[in-house]
């Protein structure tokens, strides 16, 4: 007995990851775009180094500098963008070693966090996002 329409759905279920993983990737990327944006509005506006240095990047962050956190599906994916500010570097060099300096404060000086606040004020909103691309996805494939 064979069952009608099986090859169908077989294609529209192999479709599914694809089309889910192209959703998922550019709300990731609206989504840290808007984050980096609000992050370099709060970042100490001194030279503007640091607020430049803040930014995003599919897969590890740049040597030296303060990482928001990793977004992975899964171990190995390559959906897996990072937040990150400050890069190594020497401040004649156009370094901004000092983001962690700014965001936690030093013995001689307060903290001025500008990283982990927009993080906290967006982190309902991103998961958020990502569960509706997820869902558009799901909707877009079948």
């Amino acid at each position: 007995m064979a069952v009608e329409g099986l090859s169908a759905f077989q294609r529209k279920m192999a479709l599914i990851p694809k089309v889910v993983i192209e959703e998922v990737r550019k709300e990731l990327e609206k989504q840290a775009t808007e984050l980096v944006e609000m992050m370099r509005r709060l970042a100490p506006k001194d030279s503007g180094a640091l607020a430049a240095s803040i930014g995003w990047t599919w897969g590890d962050a740049p040597a030296g500098s303060i990482k928001l956190g990793t977004v992975a599906a899964s171990e190995g994916s390559s959906l897996r963008i990072t937040v990150y500010a400050g890069a190594a570097g020497k401040k004649k060099d156009g370094g901004t070693f000092y983001a962690r300096f700014q965001e936690f404060g030093t013995r001689n000086m307060p903290a001025n966090p500008f990283f982990f606040p927009a993080y906290r004020s967006k982190r309902r909103k991103i998961r958020g996002a990502l569960s509706r691309a997820v869902k558009r996805g799901l909707k877009n494939a079948l």
